[in-house]
């Protein structure tokens, strides 16, 4: 009998302790799902195609001759009035360059920036899109990569049409492309839920990043806050770090219609995965104070609603509360998911939505631990 009430002295105050965890981080996710994501599920694109500046598409390639070969001529597709493509072909060794001097011969409005190691010291891809930026042509900048192809040839004039007065900054969404397999599921799925979290913030007012794939921006915007100079002792950053720099609630708004999108090529091995994933995740320290505490809220009760959950389960407290309140917030995350889902052209992937979610939130730690012991490379 002294055993039962020692027990129950100790273990029903660590159950209410573990409840209380588990209501404030399903209360907080909520909160997210209803007051941020929601306004993504919920976004409607523009129809109209009023606003048409000239435009300078700018792509930074290194040893991508084959993508190049593919890509260029989807890009010069496009039915927009006045642009021009400027490919920097940063130091390649392999055939970029014959291939570029080809293309140069067919498309008069290609104009190539060539970067040689003889000239340039080590540098990453910042001082090459620099250098593109820079030998551009328009006022107007639509930044993609070599390994991107646009959704279809409307994708200049949606991204171009955003532009105005006040609008500086127009922010895009850049999918993988869709093939067989988990490992493109599940790296699909991680594209998806971080576009899920910049697009709704921005329009919440909150832009903290735009993906090099798909961003736009003039280059007085550029050139007015020094480009990348405070970035430069940063691996990476040409994308989201600048964006986090230069985004206002006024100046920025984002883009979302399905020929907006660019496509890119999906790594193939979880271990290439892994590898990107890990330079990307190198910039997210230098973020805005409130941004990282934005994102490190959410993160942070991701994994203690999880946790938790799990753990009253285990201990059987009260059971049907704890099961009631888990199907409410993952009711609302998959109905604000699929409206999402439809909107990104990503609706095959909502029957693994909650699964994936919690294998990236085990794989995220894995990989900003492996950060602190792999060496730091350059851009390819």
């Amino acid at each position: 009998m002294q055993l039962k009430v020692f027990y129950f002295m100790i273990a029903f105050p660590i159950g209410v302790l573990v409840f209380s965890i588990f209501c404030l981080a399903a209360m907080v996710q909520l909160l997210y799902y209803l007051l941020y994501y929601a306004r993504l599920a919920w976004f409607k694109p523009k129809s109209d195609f009023h606003t048409q500046p000239p435009i300078s598409v700018v792509i930074c390639a290194k040893n991508e001759a084959l993508k190049l070969h593919k890509s260029i001529p989807l890009f010069f597709q496009q039915e927009y009035p006045q642009y021009q493509i400027v490919v920097v072909n940063d130091c390649s060794v392999d055939e970029s360059t014959d291939i570029l001097e080809e293309f140069q011969k067919k498309y008069a409005n290609l104009h190539v920036v060539e970067l040689n190691e003889d000239d340039i010291k080590a540098h990453d891809k910042k001082l090459a899109l620099t250098l593109g930026i820079k030998g551009a042509k328009y006022e107007h900048l639509l930044l993609t990569d070599a390994d991107c192809v646009p959704g279809d040839n409307q994708w200049i004039a949606c991204m171009a049409r955003n532009f105005s007065n006040d609008k500086e900054v127009v922010i895009g969404y850049g999918p993988y492309k869709k093939t067989s397999g988990f490992l493109n599921k599940l790296i699909r799925f991680d594209a998806f839920f971080i576009g899920l979290q910049y697009l709704s913030f921005s329009l919440a007012g909150k832009t903290y990043m735009g993906v090099g794939r798909n961003l736009a921006y003039t280059k007085t915007l550029f050139f007015r806050h020094k480009g990348f100079a405070s970035q430069y002792h940063i691996q990476s950053g040409d994308d989201d770090l600048f964006i986090n720099k230069v985004a206002t609630k006024q100046n920025t708004i984002i883009e979302l219609h399905p020929s907006s999108f660019t496509y890119s090529d999906p790594k193939t091995s979880l271990g290439a995965w892994i590898k990107q994933k890990r330079r990307h995740l190198t910039t997210a320290k230098h973020y805005k104070s409130s941004h990282k505490m934005m994102l490190g809220l959410g993160s942070l009760t991701q994994y203690l609603f999880f946790i938790s959950f799990a753990a009253l389960l285990f201990s059987s407290f009260e059971p049907t509360i704890v099961l009631a309140i888990f199907g409410l917030k993952v009711v609302t995350q998959i109905v604000v998911l699929r409206k999402s889902m439809i909107l990104m052209k990503e609706s095959d992937l909502l029957f693994f939505a909650i699964f994936f979610e919690i294998l990236l939130l085990v794989f995220y730690p894995i990989i900003y631990i492996g950060n602190a012991f792999v060496k730091k490379h350059k851009w390819k």
